[in-house]
């Protein structure tokens, strides 16, 4: 009997142990199941995937033939890449001589340069086709580059061009005449901004605002009022979402350094919305509308174009729904719903994506096209949330300044824009806004599917992505002939189109007609040729095969 009573007694404390843990590992098995099934919903995988994956590129001969194409169509394509590229040369002389000139000492143009494809083919690209990045006019929705070439703007600005460059000019200007007798004084106030604080609560809805240097510094910003109200670490954001480059909303890919109050969790899940409900640990949910048009994936560039599995599925009633039932869950855990609008922000509505999906957000961060074309960040919250200091703990602060917040030319280019945007007549521009743009989409994919053509496009409003119906490893050359045919593309290629809202119907079938004659060059030069049967399973075990063998020298 003595014996036996240590026996028992480290028996009960095993049980209560074990016990006392139980909720702890259903928890976390709650987080795991709530992440995506993809290394875009696994940061520390992706992470480490990226690094084990070796550098290789197809010399000459394999470049053109890589898929198993015959010698016929490895010639078909090596004469249209040179047919290009002698295109190229004659067309972009003068900016691909300063494009190579600025990237000696710029490192963002030596990055963007680099991944405009897959990099087991960017050597060759780099050479032969490397497009000028200096432009020196706009007009209408055309820029012309310093060669004197006019080409379609389809780059959007990164999102900042929703009404057309000669709008934002006429912001800019008026602006700089009204902010001109104060001049750069930083630290007090332009009397302006008064009336932008006005309009921007009406707008969103909410309390009060402050002022940022850019679309990064608002995000950062909501998250650490958020975190400072609720006294609660982590932030939640979906896979595939991008809320600028700060670290703790680029955990993957990207970040040297892996935070670890962030949870990257599956949009659109009922099993996300469960870890809202049980965990006690979060402190905001951030939501970045964009998604809605590729929900858990990233940002489509064609640098990782590697083969046709890249889609877009916008279902507007779907999503709406779903920031229906996460505003429910985040007002009842008292979690802060930060809903990041840099990018769609005055595009889709008047009122933002708060307006557009019937959704309330408690804070909202505007940026972009915001200040009449100048740089802009913005945060709108509750009055709660947006308090930095607390009464009865005098050094609890929330620290945020920036030498630029509030630049008195930036002030008034804002209260030009929103001035236009507040005019009834101007507001008219939003009328059957989203029925226009996918009338548009459709009309382009019919004559597509009419030409033959693999090549689908899908839209959020006037915020378009290209994809492909038909295996292939050379999808992204479509963006060299589209280059080709006066459309400009930002330097992610067919991932993202941006349009203008001033884009005319006749402007719009100019584009179309330009799009539909690049995918037919490229059809003729026998990039879209395959083996039958082949599947994109089938692509991507065929790149596996050539990285193990590059890692292991076979």
């Amino acid at each position: 009997m003595e014996t036996s009573l240590p026996i028992l007694s480290l028996s009960a404390a095993a049980i209560a142990g074990a016990a006392a843990a139980f909720p702890k590992i259903q928890a976390r098995l709650a987080l795991s199941r709530a992440k995506h099934r993809s290394l875009t919903g696994h940061s520390k995988m992706s992470k480490m995937v990226a690094r084990l994956v070796p550098h290789y590129e197809f010399d000459i001969d394999k470049f053109f033939a890589v898929d198993g194409a015959p010698r016929e169509i490895a010639m078909q394509r090596q004469d249209g890449f040179f047919r290009l590229a002698g295109l190229y040369a004659q067309r972009y002389a003068k900016g691909r001589q300063m494009t190579a000139e600025a990237a000696q000492h710029i490192s963002d143009l030596q990055f963007t340069e680099s991944y405009r494809v897959p990099f087991q083919f960017s050597r060759l690209v780099r050479e032969h086709l490397n497009t000028s990045s200096f432009v020196q006019s706009s007009s209408g929705v055309t820029v012309t580059d310093v060669d004197g070439n006019v080409s379609y703007d389809l780059t959007g600005s990164y999102g900042v061009n929703i009404f057309g460059n000669d709008f934002y000019k006429e912001c800019i200007a008026e602006g700089e005449k009204r902010a001109h007798a104060l001049g750069p004084v930083l630290g007090p106030y332009h009397p302006v901004i008064i009336d932008n604080v006005k309009r921007l609560c009406a707008i969103s809805g909410l309390d009060e605002v402050s002022f940022h240097m850019s679309g990064t510094e608002a995000v950062m910003q909501a998250v650490r009022l958020a975190r400072y109200h609720t006294r609660r670490t982590h932030l939640v954001r979906f896979a595939g979402s991008y809320h600028g480059w700060w670290g703790d909303v680029q955990p993957g890919v990207g970040n040297p350094v892996s935070p670890h109050e962030t949870y990257t969790l599956a949009d659109m899940s009922e099993k996300t919305l469960h870890v809202l409900r049980t965990r006690r640990d979060i402190a905001c949910v951030l939501v970045n509308p964009l998604q809605a048009l590729h929900p858990n994936s990233n940002a489509p560039g064609d640098s990782a174009l590697v083969d046709s599995s890249r889609s877009g599925r916008y279902d507007r009633a779907a999503y709406a729904e779903w920031l229906k039932k996460l505003r429910e869950v985040c007002t009842e855990r008292g979690i802060v719903l930060i809903f990041d609008e840099v990018f769609v922000g005055f595009r889709i509505a008047a009122g933002g994506a708060q307006e557009y999906f019937g959704v309330r957000a408690d804070m909202v961060t505007y940026g972009k096209s915001l200040a009449g074309g100048l740089p802009i960040g913005v945060v709108c919250g509750r009055k709660d949330l947006m308090r930095r200091f607390r009464d009865d703990k005098p050094a609890d602060i929330c620290f945020a300044r920036g030498t630029f917040n509030s630049h008195p030319y930036v002030m008034t280019a804002m209260d030009e824009f929103l001035s236009r945007l507040a005019s009834p007549n101007f507001r008219s521009v939003y009328n059957g806004l989203d029925e226009t743009w996918n009338a548009r989409a459709k009309q382009l994919n019919d004559r597509l599917t009419a030409a033959e053509l693999p090549v689908r496009v899908s839209n959020l409003s006037s915020i378009w992505m290209v994809h492909y119906t038909e295996p292939s490893r050379y999808n992204w050359m479509l963006q060299y002939y589209l280059r080709a045919e006066g459309l400009a593309l930002s330097w992610v290629g067919t991932g993202r189109l941006i349009f203008g809202l001033n884009t005319s119907d006749a402007d719009f079938t100019e584009v179309a007609d330009r799009f539909v004659a690049a995918g037919e060059k490229m059809k003729r030069d026998g990039w879209w040729w395959q083996k039958p049967g082949v599947t994109n399973k089938d692509i991507k075990r065929q790149i596996l095969k050539e990285m193990l063998a590059r890692k292991f020298g076979r």
